[in-house]
């Protein structure tokens, strides 16, 4: 776990600065917003693809694919040093769609080593941790890729990304993990591999709602997140600039969202958590409405408390379910039906915000989150269903423990 969360710290620190950068030197090269959209949508669009292309992480051993995931990462972000004028832009978008593709495997091949190797009793505890670590790098890699990039250029920020994908694979590699080598059917066929990961989770009764409870998630945070300069504007009369600031403290309670997970993961079931932060969320987004700066403060707080909550219990729900040798194809379908929904309601919400009056758009979505999150949490009732560590303990030995 320590070698493991390491290379997520110094992995996650990289990629947040890379992220941030890779719109503004967009728009400095080009002077084009519309181009420096779709920065973030070249990183986006290959999750589309998750499904077909988390297959890789269940047909060779995950520790090796995420060494050499990292490694070609590092050798590739170099090129950038190239993009230096607006006829070059066209290589960032290369390498940037690449980096995209390069994550959906990642992630899948992370959550089936993690659901394979680490102590069923664990997993909760273990992704809270994970969260806590990412969300902590969002709060300080922008900073020093912004004052990289206004000093030196996009050059350097591609270069810091470059060495901490170094140094993750050189953590990967170190990493004190056995793993047995996937069986190898005689005869393979990728789309049907891919279908097979699918199916497992469609046919889940497990799975199925929490994944689409994480997709609704996710499509009100869209949204929600098209609202927040509207919020910051015509409801508290601050500059756009305001919104960094509401950001950060949702990066703080992000970070408290991870701590807290382990625990109750310990006492809850993954459907009860997820529901209670499909709760907190919704509310703290209605709450966004009043046009006082300590509530758009705290609402943000809570916002960063409850949306991971419902993120991490999908992820140890698929974790915990998910055939041991199917892992990285369900956890990759799981991610594109989650996020795929928010790059759409982004675009959305940016059209709903012309339209409607927030203090009306956001009342709205906290009644149909609070709605969706207490139909969750009444699924299942009366099942038996106890705390999220119990039925996982038939699995505690199933792996070999980091």
């Amino acid at each position: 776990m320590r070698w493991y969360l390491t290379g997520i710290v110094v992995s996650g620190f990289g990629t947040t600065a890379m992220w941030l950068v890779s719109g503004i030197w967009v728009k400095s090269l080009t002077g084009s917003d519309s181009l420096a959209a779709l920065a973030a949508f070249a990183l986006w669009a290959p999750v589309l693809l998750g499904p077909l292309l988390g297959t890789l992480a269940d047909r060779v051993r995950r520790r090796p694919l995420l060494v050499v995931l990292n490694t070609a990462m590092a050798l590739l972000l170099p090129v950038l040093l190239w993009v230096e004028s607006a006829d070059r832009v066209w290589l960032l978008f290369a390498v940037l769609v690449l980096y995209g593709a390069q994550g959906a495997v990642h992630e899948a091949a992370e959550q089936a080593l993690v659901a394979t190797t680490l102590d069923a009793r664990r997993l909760g505890t273990f992704n809270g941790l994970r969260m806590t670590a990412n969300e902590s790098m969002k709060l300080i890699a922008p900073l020093v890729a912004a004052g990289l990039f206004a000093r030196y250029g996009g050059g350097p920020v591609a270069l810091l990304d470059a060495a901490s994908f170094a140094l993750a694979a050189a953590l990967f590699a170190l990493m004190p993990v056995r793993e047995e080598r996937p069986a190898r059917a005689s005869k393979r066929h990728w789309w049907r591999e891919t279908a097979e990961g699918v199916r497992l989770l469609r046919s889940s009764s497990v799975l199925r709602p929490l994944v689409a409870t994480g997709g609704f998630a996710m499509l009100l945070a869209g949204v929600n997140g098209a609202a927040i300069y509207a919020v910051v504007d015509s409801g508290l009369g601050r500059s756009p600039a305001y919104a960094g600031v509401l950001y950060a403290v949702q990066g703080a309670g992000s970070v408290l969202a991870g701590l807290l997970t382990g625990p109750l993961l310990r006492r809850v079931p993954e459907r009860v958590l997820a529901a209670a932060g499909l709760v907190l969320f919704a509310v703290a987004v209605g709450v966004r409405a009043l046009p006082y700066g300590a509530t758009a403060l705290a609402a943000s707080a809570v916002i960063g408390l409850g949306l991971p909550w419902v993120l991490v219990a999908t992820m140890t729900a698929v974790q915990r379910e998910a055939p041991a040798e199917a892992v990285g194809r369900v956890a990759a379908t799981a991610n594109t039906l989650i996020f795929a929904p928010n790059a759409l309601a982004i675009a959305l919400g940016a059209g709903l915000v012309a339209v409607v009056d927030v203090r009306v758009l956001l009342p709205v979505l906290a009644v149909a989150g609070t709605v969706w999150a207490a139909g969750l949490a009444l699924r299942g009732a009366g099942r038996g269903e106890g705390r999220s560590g119990d039925p996982a303990e038939a699995r505690a030995g199933a792996g070999t423990e980091t």
